[in-house]
């Protein structure tokens, strides 16, 4: 059976040539599985391949930056759009040495950790650091346009930083919706007819939309990316990396 066996491969290329194909495909595929294994883990992945208004150059360098994660700062290309205290949603002093700014996806579980790492900076650097928050909702995130929305109707009511408390803890318990928000600025004591009219009719969208194709001229293409005096951070990474980035820019505990 051997030698039959021996015979049919020897008179047989295409049988090789298969063999071969098969191989080679197995191959490929390894190794792609294990690119979007380590793209997503890094905490920056799939908002590169799915958010709407980048153009499609920084998206293809997201992903390649991607590839091989760096914790170290990078300068966009574009420096962000610059603050406007009447317009951006700012926590910490407005004359601070450091300014933070973050586009962020509020139903993102990446954000969701950067949430928690963004109140430990106001913690402690209370003097030093001011926290911009700029929106980027994710198309494949069916939940966050309206999130963002949302968080924008309360801000009319000057509950911004209140409602962006409330959607982050319903994106923890998995529990978001448009219902929930509504019931969350009756809890903040919003006007909640102004408020509802407001997310129905989708009075922010255009608001939303404004910073995301900001955030995509500044080199944003996954949530969360955060811009601490200029310098690019992509996902979320723990605080001490913010740390050394916060320290380096002057700011001081």
């Amino acid at each position: 059976m051997e030698e039959t066996k021996n015979t049919i491969w020897e008179s047989s290329p295409k049988v090789t040539f298969a063999l071969g194909l098969v191989v080679g495909v197995a191959i490929m595929s390894t190794a792609a599985l294990v690119f979007t294994l380590n793209f997503m883990l890094s905490g920056r992945g799939l908002g590169a391949l799915a958010a709407t208004n980048v153009p499609a150059n920084t998206v293809a360098n997201t992903v390649a930056n991607n590839a091989a994660p760096s914790n170290q700062p990078t300068t966009p290309t574009n420096p962000p759009r610059a603050v406007d205290p009447k317009r951006d949603h700012i926590a910490g002093p407005v004359d601070a040495k450091v300014t933070l700014i973050e586009y962020s996806d509020f139903e993102c579980p990446y954000c969701a950790k950067n949430y928690d790492t963004v109140a430990q900076i106001k913690a402690a650097y209370p003097k030093d650091v001011r926290i911009v928050f700029r929106h980027f909702p994710l198309s494949f995130h069916p939940e966050a346009q309206k999130a963002a929305e949302a968080s924008e109707c309360a801000a009319d009511q000057g509950k911004f930083w209140e409602m962006y408390d409330k959607i982050f803890a319903a994106n923890k318990a998995g529990k978001m919706g448009v219902d929930v928000w509504k019931q969350d600025a009756k809890d903040l004591g919003l006007d909640t007819t102004k408020f509802n009219n407001c997310l129905d009719k989708g009075d922010k969208a255009s608001r939303v939309a404004e910073d995301q194709t900001e955030g995509g001229n500044a080199g944003v293409g996954g949530t969360p990316a955060t811009f601490i005096n200029g310098q690019l951070i992509e996902g979320a990474l723990p605080f001490d990396s913010f740390k050394q980035a916060i320290e380096a820019a002057g700011g001081k505990g």
